[in-house]
């Protein structure tokens, strides 16, 4: 027999991880691929394999181009470490000469071929000890982690003969009278192989005979169900005859009367329980929960008993944290540490009276001495723990109610619980909320799985797999460990497969493991509302959703609404991003697409979106008329069939619109793609009821993205009045933040066209007065004129007073320009009055800024001032942090103009820090170049031409006008006014 603690020659191991020693001394057997040629080789016994044989075994129908060479180099490593003597070519092939007894697979055979001798001379006890010595040499899951074909096929064979021989010696466990110690062993097997019926009648008869006959024949009535639930067929005879004998009380299924009470042969009953399953090698961060989980459990050295629930949603690494934090503990709970999977999201949770049998058997409770109902072995096991440190790892539990008769009742013990429920209904305990990965620990799961060096190489890709990936952990353990197994794979291969949200959940699987099948189990626990609301609420595009916009989703009251979310939230299916909002996480809002595809009809998808957007128009709109009361556009928006929310005042109505702003426009962006008609103008009468999400700068990106995707389906869908009204935000876009007046003119003329084709009254307003701005910008005063003379009149036309008074405030600044200054302060101050009247915000703030800006032409500037910040006021009122700098930018204008120097450079600094990359570049010039004047009158003259240097970049790259107004500024042309 292999004696492995001592001997000078080689040994090998294949039951569990592949090792291989040289006396004491461990070899390293190298990559996995080598591993598995070194495997392939010792179950060959000595008898050589050709070349292609072992290819075949290693990567199977589809080798890569350099098998034959990977081959030779694994084998020339192999015999480095092995010896030339141990591993040697011949015959095209190789072969492996291992001494007798050197590997643990022929030790184990032969274990098995004595007990084997031993049973049938008669001798049990000496069969059972053979046995055991053979099932201890395995050492987990047989080739463990080994690749290839042939090594999954013989890691079957191998696991299942170690299947049999555990059958056996179970059997001969039943010969020797120890029934009561393999009920155990028998159930927690039955549970893992399910089908496998020896082990079934084993337990039957082990039951039968410990005085359990109702929960033998419990058993029988479980097989029977599960067998024909699972293959449609009844049991077989073996155990269709035991189940008749139990009934009639058989006497010769009684144990052994020669042994009966004899227990000298009996295995020793666990006094100290050590259940913690093996700790996870590439733990990876979770730095402070460890902490925070170990010095709560510390806790019980202070006399207190410590209890500890961990959720999270499924596969972000509940599990191995807590066997983690449970392994840095042991050393706090001197008398055991129990372990049970309660097997909270699968079709059969563990029941607690059977848990609390098994745990009061590992304390050392003989069978008999455990009582029958649940409420008795609760108090057992509470009264056991007395006195006692011992720690209890309640895995995957369902929910309060299945681990309360499971806790201890004196301090000194403690539990750790894992879930996916916030078990907030269970007293007293600690509770934590695992939350994915950082980027940061992502990155360092995956590397410790594939590798320093290939992730070093493709650092972005691996970032974009681990992203991808969600910074889930079971996920990156998917993504990478199908990374290692396929060396001819570079990471960004990887990251291509993962970035298609169709195929990622398909890509996320790996063995047994599989992302999906993980968030099954949560789904397939949903009542039928909370499984509805899962998956219509995945539907749509934006980051999150407020409590009101699912209600609209769900068609339900927000009361029953928020039920349902906080339910979901509970079970870990979705997270409270904020109170009144939600939102999944990446791959869950996948895996619930998924199903709303599989379980939702199209009708019923589209039904949903469909009320999200109404809700979001009629809501929108509303907000629309509080801060521009009178506009007559309202008037001109597409009709919806949802009432939307009643805001109490202007401030309340902008707080919502800007708080759904990213979702808002994203339902508008997946509009686009659907290229239905009908929601084709609903969102573009949304975006036009959201135009301050443009003015303000804050969400002009996305704004101009919407737009954008809108133009082009509207054009291909032949949708006129969407497309003309879509072309004319377009325009303000491009004129408003890009400084492209040329392409912005163009939008607006081809706007005009199609609004008169569609006989659009808001198109054929709104386009000519979008002209008579960019002409205005192009210095084009005359034009300029014109266009608005012609808006005006569409305006009156309809009755839009709202429009009427835009279109004045406009004409003041082109009456300055024409050198008509009493003009300018008379239509001026006609569209205050009338904001006035209308009641207007943020409008008021625009004719008050006009007014301003012709009192100042007027050389009345304290009273321009005045206007100024009462318009000012009305911006910040709005939150249209881009007109409140560019009033400030006027209001330093008029301080120059007064010589006061220093306060406009100050108040050109704070302009210039409320101005967003998207407020346009050309501004952010022009108050530059009034902050270096202001400077230089100050005295501040390097800083000045630091901020003219900055100007002339802009207006250079923009190609204005100004540059050669700024390089004067700075000297590089002649300036007599600045020279004197």
């Amino acid at each position: 027999m292999m004696d492995r603690g001592t001997g000078p020659g080689l040994r090998f191991a294949l039951l569990g991880p592949v090792r291989a020693w040289h006396g004491d001394e461990p070899l390293p057997p190298g990559s996995p691929q080598q591993r598995a040629l070194l495997a392939a080789l010792l179950l060959r016994g000595g008898r050589t394999a050709t070349a292609d044989e072992l290819i075949d075994a290693l990567w199977g129908e589809e080798p890569p181009d350099s098998a034959l060479a990977a081959l030779r180099t694994y084998a020339f490593r192999l015999r480095k470490i092995l010896g030339p003597q141990a591993l040697v070519s011949e015959a095209g092939g190789y072969a492996l000469r291992a001494a007798p007894g050197s590997l643990d697979t022929a030790v184990a055979e032969g274990y098995a071929a004595e007990a084997e001798k031993a049973r049938a001379g008669g001798d049990p006890a000496r069969a059972r000890e053979l046995l055991a010595d053979a099932l201890g040499l395995f050492e987990g899951e047989p080739l463990a982690g080994l690749p290839g074909p042939y090594a999954e096929t013989q890691r079957t064979r191998l696991s299942e003969w170690r299947l049999t021989l555990l059958e056996t010696r179970l059997e001969l466990d039943l010969e020797l009278s120890c029934h009561a110690e393999a009920v155990s062993e028998l159930t927690a097997l039955s549970a893992e192989h399910p089908l496998r019926e020896g082990l079934r009648a084993l337990l039957m008869l082990a039951l039968y005979r410990a005085g359990r006959q109702a929960e033998a024949l419990g058993v029988y009535a479980d097989t029977r169900r599960l067998l024909a639930e699972e293959l449609g067929v009844d049991p077989g005879p073996q155990l269709t005859e035991l189940h008749q004998r139990i009934l009639e009380a058989d006497p010769e299924l009684a144990a052994p009367p020669a042994l009966a009470g004899d227990r000298a042969s009996a295995p020793a009953v666990p006094v100290r329980p050590a259940q913690l399953p093996a700790a996870v090698s590439d733990f990876t961060g979770r730095d402070a929960f460890v902490r925070e989980l170990v010095a709560e459990l510390a806790a019980t050295e202070r006399g207190v008993m410590a209890l500890s629930a961990v959720a999270g949603i499924g596969g972000v690494g509940k599990t191995t944290l807590a066997v983690h934090v449970a392994h840095a503990a042991r050393s706090t709970f001197p008398d055991g540490q129990l372990y049970v999977d309660l097997q909270g999201q699968g079709a059969r949770p563990a029941e607690p009276e059977t848990v609390l049998a098994s745990f009061l058997r590992s304390l050392g409770t003989p069978d008999a001495a455990i009582p029958d109902g649940l409420e008795d072995r609760a108090a057992l096991y509470r009264s056991v723990l007395d006195g006692r440190r011992v720690l209890a790892l309640l895995d995957n539990a369902r929910d309060a109610a299945q681990v309360r008769p499971l806790l201890p009742g004196t301090p000194g013990s403690a539990v750790l619980i894992t879930s996916r429920v916030r078990m907030v209904d269970l007293a007293g305990a600690h509770l934590v909320d695992l939350d994915v990965m950082s980027p940061e620990e992502a990155l360092q799961l995956f590397t410790k799985i594939v590798g320093r060096e290939r992730v070093l190489a493709e650092r972005q890709a691996a970032l974009d797999v681990v992203a991808a990936c969600g910074f889930l952990p079971l996920a990156i353990r998917i993504a990478a460990a199908r990374l290692a197994t396929r060396r001819t794979w570079t990471v960004s291969v990887l990251a291509r497969k993962l970035s298609d949200e169709r195929r990622r959940l398909d890509e996320l699987k790996a063995g047994d493991l599989a992302v999906e099948a993980t968030f099954e189990l949560g789904y397939s626990h949903l009542g039928p509302a909370q499984a509805r609301a899962f998956r219509l609420l995945a539907l749509p595009d934006g980051p999150d959703i407020s409590l009101t916009a699912a209600a609209a989703v769900l068609d339900l009251d927000p009361y029953e609404t928020e039920n349902l979310l906080e339910s979901l939230v509970d079970i870990s299916l979705l997270e409270s991003a904020a109170p009144a909002r939600y939102r999944f996480h990446d791959l869950l809002r996948l895996y619930a697409r998924e199903c709303a595809e599989r379980d939702e009809s199209a009708a019923d998808r589209e039904a949903a979106l469909s009320r999200l957007l109404d809700f979001y128009l009629s809501s929108a709109a509303r907000a629309y008329g509080l801060e521009n009361p009178g506009d007559r556009a309202l008037d001109h928006l597409a009709p919806t069939t949802r009432p939307g929310l009643t805001f109490h005042d202007r401030t309340e109505a902008l707080e919502w619109l800007f708080e759904e702003a990213p979702g808002l426009l994203a339902g508008v962006q997946q509009v686009t793609r659907q290229g239905c008609p009908d929601a084709l103008r609903r969102a573009v009468d949304l975006l036009f009821a959201c135009q301050d999400l443009m003015e303000s700068g804050v969400y002009a990106h996305e704004y101009g993205h919407a737009t954008r995707s809108l133009v082009a389906a509207a054009a291909a869908c032949d949708e006129t009045l969407v497309e003309g009204r879509a072309r004319v935000l377009l325009g303000r876009i491009l004129s408003w933040s890009s400084n492209r007046f040329f392409d912005a003119d163009q939008e607006a003329k081809h706007a005009h066209v199609l609004g008169l084709a569609a006989k659009d009254a808001l198109t054929c307003s709104y386009a000519p007065n979008l002209r008579g701005l960019i002409a205005a910008d192009q210095r084009r005063f005359e034009e300029c004129a014109a266009y608005y003379e012609h808006a005006l009149e569409a305006f009156r036309l309809d009755g839009n007073r709202h429009g009427e008074a835009a279109v004045l405030r406009n004409l003041s600044s082109v009456f300055i320009e024409l050198g008509d200054r009493k003009g300018a302060l008379a239509v001026a101050e006609e569209s205050v009055a009338l904001n006035q009247a209308l009641g207007s915000g943020f409008r008021l703030g625009n004719a008050l800024y006009k007014l301003g800006l012709a009192l100042a032409a007027n050389d009345r500037l304290d009273e321009a001032l005045l206007r100024l910040s009462e318009a000012r006021s009305a911006y910040q009122e709005s939150r249209q942090g881009l007109w409140e700098g560019m009033t400030l930018f006027r209001m330093a204008e008029v301080h120059m103009t007064a010589g006061r120097h220093r306060q406009a450079a100050s108040l050109a600094d704070q302009a210039l820090a409320l101005m967003s990359d998207d407020s346009g570049e050309r501004r952010k010039a022009n108050v530059l170049t009034l902050l270096g004047q202001a400077l230089v009158a100050s005295g501040n003259f390097d800083r000045a031409r630091a901020c003219w240097r900055d100007a002339l970049a802009i207006y250079t790259n923009l190609e204005c006008g100004e540059a050669a107004d700024v390089r004067a500024l700075l000297g590089e042309a002649p300036n007599p006014a600045v020279a004197g």
